[in-house]
């Protein structure tokens, strides 16, 4: 897509993957950086420039940044020159909250690994003896359970 070329509301949410409902909204709470065009007949039309920002939305938005950041990081961006420093404060805290789940993310995956290997284990000999069992009348023993 060339920066000329304006597509309609369909095809930007064909290319994005968000619904024209998810457009519109995105529209209304200000997130985008600039106006969207419309034809005399009042049907939006979207620049190349449209859809690389609703990317960068998107990537933000499902690595959840909050739409209060997101809203605040778009004005930064219509501003212009001047207010980097704002802008790169405002994606430096979402990073860090970012690697702050994906510490706790990996935490829950190793968490998760053991258990299938244990699992896994006592599949393949063909016992349950050791796991969780809350109809065994010993449980919860003093005995580690898996």
């Amino acid at each position: 897509m060339t920066d000329l070329t304006e597509l309609g509301i369909g095809e930007v949410a064909s290319r994005t993957g968000l619904s024209v409902h998810a457009l519109r909204f995105y529209e209304r709470e200000g997130l985008l950086i600039g106006p969207v065009g419309r034809t005399t007949g009042g049907r939006r039309r979207y620049t190349a420039l449209d859809v690389e920002w609703l990317q960068i939305c998107i990537r933000l938005r499902e690595s959840d940044m909050p739409l209060v950041d997101l809203r605040r990081f778009a004005e930064l961006v219509r501003q212009g020159p001047g207010n980097e420093a704002e802008r790169l404060h405002l994606l430096t805290e979402h990073q860090r909250r970012v690697d702050e789940r994906i510490r706790a993310l990996e935490e829950c995956r190793s968490v998760i690994a053991r258990k299938v290997d244990v699992y896994a284990e006592h599949l393949a000999r063909g016992e349950a003896t050791g796991l969780w069992d809350p109809t065994d009348r010993n449980y919860p023993s003093t005995r580690r359970r898996s």
